[in-house]
């Protein structure tokens, strides 16, 4: 196969929602479809609980919350299928930005019961920020919801894009009887209790045949009312609006049933784009360029705690990544060969010879990467566009088991490599300062450096309302701020100066009172 035919055939999209949505259960239906995974991990009884693949940390398991992004390639109907799947839970919504960056498009799953929540309406922002192409996914149509109609009002108005439903359901909970294709034309009914793979559709080209009289019985012209309603109301469906990020096609279905999830798997693999170009600092790169390039998004320690491995995920942007060819590292100005690159099962990996534009390839690091990092064959350019970290929580860390130092220091660096946290160091008594977005992020941090690392800490609450990284044109702006202010500068993994203030008012106040230091909000910024 040519190197452009494997570009066209791959897809590398994102699954992302609010908690308890069902996007793992989605998740783990798509690569049975794909015969990555021969028995689905759903939950059948109070009983019986059979983990979801893609949450391999051991607190994942524990808590049955996905708290990093897993990366799983699959081949279906002669597709290469790259899905991430991310984080659901608010604390840890800063991984899933930075994954948004790595895919060409999502599926959005919603909850029927619930409708569109608060973490859904934050991650469809950032993908309306991209024009990234959405589909929606309705989950759970066999508990009892809301109307559909006014299911997708919601979806428009909280989403901020038009909507247009490729699939509709026949009626809900107790009675929801299945959905009709509108997109293939064609009826699926619904069994409760199947977590099989199923293919019963009655073709239904025309609405008015008896055949769907027969089928679905009274529920049959309810059905020709709403489709009419639909045909009315909402524009026809066209790829190109999609594809441009204005209108998001929506399906329905159960994916603890595994209903309606192949429709859903069947259209995005034929109208999703194949992997997209991205916008460097210098220019706009186009995978079908014939020299290699990418970008690291997402960096995990441990992803095998027996080997201590620390994995730096790569999305390929441009050109065929080969393995034991060197490639450019553009931050530190070095070349790179890379003797192990692998693919990814969650927590399984595959060792790979080459790559192609929109996979995700997993390559080994002693500490050489950053989140953000490009990768070329020999130009100088970086990749734009990667979200930086903002802490709202802070607490100092402390280390209950002084003779496990080490293990500490060396915990603490490669977990907040990973982006999760970021780590300010104060001086003197080289304090620890973590700051982080949601408190769930200091349980899990506690936890991994114990299990992963054998030291164990506690953390301290702090009264600290935002950290602010300074830069200066003349160290005598700094050295004066310093004079007043010790106590509150630090200093981040890079060396770089923090300010860290207890207040909005004590924050303003250093603004205006240092007019030669500029105070960034993010650590996105140009060192001068």
């Amino acid at each position: 196969m040519g190197f452009n035919e494997e570009i066209h055939r791959r897809r590398t999209f994102a699954i992302i929602s609010h908690p308890d949505a069902g996007k793992t259960t989605l998740t783990e239906k798509f690569l049975l479809f794909g015969g990555a995974i021969q028995v689905a991990g759903a939950v059948k009884s109070n009983k019986i609980r059979k983990t979801a693949t893609s949450d391999f940390m051991e607190i994942e398991k524990q808590r049955g919350i996905s708290v990093a992004t897993s990366v799983m390639a699959f081949d279906y109907h002669n597709m290469k299928v790259n899905l991430l799947d991310t984080p659901g839970h608010k604390d840890f919504a800063e991984d899933t930005y930075r994954t948004l960056t790595a895919v060409d498009s999502v599926i959005l799953v919603v909850d029927a019961v619930k409708g569109v929540e608060e973490q859904t309406e934050k991650l469809m922002g950032v993908c309306r920020m991209r024009n990234t192409p959405v589909i929606v996914f309705v989950n759970k149509m066999d508990r009892e919801g809301g109307n559909p109609f006014d299911l997708l009002d919601e979806l428009e108005k909280k989403l901020n894009i038009k909507v247009r439903p490729l699939s509709w359901p026949i009626s809900n909970g107790a009675r929801f009887k299945g959905v009709y294709n509108i997109y293939e034309k064609n009826l699926q009914l619904f069994r409760p209790n199947k977590t099989t793979i199923e293919d019963e559709k009655v073709v239904i080209r025309d609405l008015n045949d008896s055949v769907l009289d027969k089928q679905i019985g009274e529920f049959a012209g309810q059905l020709r009312e709403d489709m009419e309603l639909i045909n009315g109301v909402y524009d026809p469906f066209t790829p190109e609006k999609y594809l441009e990020g204005s209108v998001a096609p929506v399906f329905f279905g159960s994916a603890l049933n595994n209903f309606g999830v192949k429709e859903l798997l069947d259209c995005f693999v034929e109208i999703s784009p194949s992997p997209r170009g991205r916008m460097s600092d210098t220019r706009m790169v186009e995978p079908e360029e014939p020299k290699f390039s990418g970008f690291v998004f997402k960096i995990h320690a441990n992803l095998d705690p027996r080997h201590r491995d620390r994995i730096a995920f790569l999305r390929i942007v441009s050109g065929k990544f080969e393995r034991n060819k060197f490639y450019h590292h553009v931050r530190i100005d070095k070349d790179f060969r890379f003797a192990n690159p692998v693919n990814f099962m969650a927590q399984d990996k595959n060792l790979i010879e080459e790559a192609y534009p929109g996979d995700v390839v997993g390559l080994y690091d002693t500490g050489n990467f950053k989140i953000g990092d490009t990768l070329t064959e020999g130009e100088n350019f970086m990749y734009k566009g990667i979200p930086s970290f903002s802490p709202e929580i802070f607490k100092e860390l402390i280390n209950t088991d002084p003779l496990k130092t080490k293990q500490l220091e060396k915990g603490v660096q490669q977990l907040t490599d990973e982006g999760v946290a970021q780590l300010f160091v104060q001086q003197p008594g080289n304090k620890k300062i973590i700051g982080t977005v949601g408190e769930l992020q200091f349980e899990v941090i506690q936890y991994r450096l114990l299990q992963e690392y054998g030291a164990s800490c506690r953390f301290a609450a702090l009264p600290l309302h935002k950290a602010c990284w300074m830069t200066f044109s003349d160290p005598k702006f700094f050295d004066e701020f310093t004079r007043f202010r010790s106590q509150r500068v630090a200093f981040d993994k890079d060396e770089n100066p923090v300010y860290l203030a207890e207040t909005a008012w004590a924050l303003n106040d250093a603004i205006v009172k240092n007019p030669g230091i500029e105070f960034h909000f993010t650590s996105d910024f140009k060192l001068n």
